[in-house]
């Protein structure tokens, strides 16, 4: 199956879109499940940092080399592959018999999660014709719509049945799973089975590696500052009186909100550019955490809405920015944006855990998110493509 010119392949970004929803909506039943595990094996902050850490760093360790052997070879082991094990890995950690055996269940779903990403967001823009930015928003869509909707559903299963109930979620993917493997095609290579890793980094960066650097050293502050609140925020709602379903909800608006600034954000980037994107939500993210920090009561759920849909807004943007920088290596430049910055900011994580033991949450929270604001000096450097394409 070919790309269509202009033309988006609806079908098939659908098709892409649920992969990411698939995959990701089994990884996203950790965060709201931290306060359960927490209080299962008696866990400190430093160890919930550790935990989450672990998954961010596989995203960084993972996601390069299937980058790597994506755009030198066509096969769906990744595409499809991935998914399955995110599944499996996940659903069996309600049934884990220690802290160790946690880990390396959430070990085995996170790389899950990070075979399918390179490949299937190279596909996205194969596929995505004209509207470059907006097709990657809506696969971008995908994976934070499902970081909303697992946590709602994960908490009411475990609400209702226990943390022993979580093998059973694995009913939810499996039809899924045999749609996408009657539909979707193998990803096409980019040409470089006759080139070694050095030779293929030349040809799919070249001259291009500075701008994609800056590109990549912003989309991993980004990352830690979103990943920081995402780990520790449910965390701070419960010591706040929240119950296990609140918690449920608040992250649920967290992340629907990325969805939806995504899928804006896509949308306007096509229009007037990548930076004005950049300068509006980073520069807003910052009142938006303190608001969600400070003022109490019923209007965390509003709050914790908008820290949402400023964090998360430039993920696709970023991504597709980085695609457009260097159209040669798609699945390369995916991990890149989507797997290494993700773990290097994940890498972070512990550090700010390790804090927060010593300082509390609510002040450490209200220190990262500065981070944010100090990303602005980078996104002046950024370059703008206009051609309209890749």
């Amino acid at each position: 199956m070919t790309p269509a010119g202009d033309k988006a392949n609806v079908k098939l970004i659908f098709a892409l879109t649920l992969i990411h929803f698939t995959g990701d909506f089994y990884v996203s039943f950790i965060t709201p499940l931290l306060p359960v595990f927490t209080d299962r094996f008696a866990l400190t902050l430093t160890q919930v940092g550790l935990l989450t850490g672990l998954a961010r760093i596989l995203g960084f360790v993972v996601q390069p080399p299937v980058g790597y052997l994506a755009d030198r070879y066509r096969t769906r082991f990744f595409v499809l592959g991935g998914p399955l094990l995110a599944m499996v890995g996940i659903c069996l950690t309600g049934i884990a018999p220690s802290f160790g055996a946690l880990m390396v269940l959430v070990a085995a779903g996170s790389i899950g999660s990070s075979m399918f990403h390179p490949p299937t967001a190279a596909m996205v823009s194969t596929f995505a014709g004209r509207h470059f930015a907006l097709s990657m928003s809506i696969f971008n869509m995908g994976g934070t719509l499902s970081f909303g909707i697992g946590p709602l559903f994960i908490t009411w299963l475990v609400g209702a049945h226990g943390l022993a109930a979580t093998p059973y979620s694995i009913v939810v993917g499996l039809p899924a799973l045999v749609f996408l493997f009657a539909v979707v095609p193998a990803p096409q290579p980019e040409g470089f089975t006759n080139l070694g890793l050095a030779g293929s980094l030349r040809q799919a960066f070249g001259d291009c590696w500075k701008p994609v650097a800056i590109v990549w050293t912003i989309m991993t502050l980004r990352a830690f500052v979103s990943q920081s609140f995402l780990t520790y925020l449910p965390i701070w709602a419960s010591r706040e009186g929240h119950s296990l379903a609140s918690v449920g909800v608040i992250v649920a608006c967290y992340t629907i909100a990325g969805a939806l600034s995504g899928i804006v954000a896509g949308h306007l980037s096509d229009r007037i550019g990548f930076k004005p994107i950049f300068y509006a939500a980073h520069l807003l993210a910052v009142p938006s955490i303190y608001l969600l920090l400070l003022v109490p009561g019923r209007w965390i759920y509003l709050h914790t809405f908008l820290v949402g849909f400023f964090l998360l807004a430039t993920l696709p943007v970023g991504l597709a920015l980085a695609q457009r920088i260097a159209p040669r290596g798609k699945s390369m430049v995916s991990s890149l944006m989507m797997g290494l910055s993700w773990g290097v900011g994940g890498m972070l994580t512990p550090v700010t855990g390790t804090l927060a033991d010593s300082f509390g949450i609510r002040p450490v929270l209200l220190a990262v998110a500065m981070v944010s604001l100090a990303t602005m000096i980078l996104v002046r450097f950024l370059p703008e493509p206009r051609d309209g394409g890749r």
